[in-house]
């Protein structure tokens, strides 16, 4: 059985100024647009706080032999530690926390965030995924 380790402080650091980063961009252009135009603005607003990200990684993922560069894209990476995926969707579902999951789990990285902007207040729509 594998003991719960927790995150370092610097990772955690980069984890609440993620979410800090999430209000203000909900705060500003509210609920009902595009996943990709939230991604943006995260990105931008993370950005400007002086982190490192990067959209639209591919996820490298493999089959016995077969390598595939393709398929798998995570919304945001910051700081090379922490996923974040954009939904604006009515409600999350199972499968978004198990895509978040193995997204997690192909990258080796063990935090990562699913935030959906598509609700009144962002704080309902975060979801903190730890492996």
């Amino acid at each position: 059985m594998k003991t719960f380790q927790p995150l370092d402080g610097p990772t955690e650091h980069i984890a609440s100024q993620i979410v800090d980063a999430g209000m203000e961009v909900h705060r500003t252009l509210g609920a009902g647009l595009l996943e990709s135009i939230y991604e943006r603005s995260l990105a931008y607003e993370l950005t400007e706080r002086g982190f490192h990200v990067e959209q639209q990684v591919i996820v490298p993922t493999s089959y016995k032999e077969m390598e595939f560069s393709y398929g798998f894209r995570l919304d945001l990476l910051v700081e090379e530690r922490i996923i974040v995926e954009i939904k604006s969707v009515d409600a999350l579902l199972t499968v978004h926390r198990s895509q978040l999951l193995t997204y997690l789990k192909l990258m080796n990285l063990r935090l990562g965030f699913l935030m959906n902007f598509n609700v009144p207040i962002l704080k309902n729509g975060i979801k903190r995924v730890i492996l």
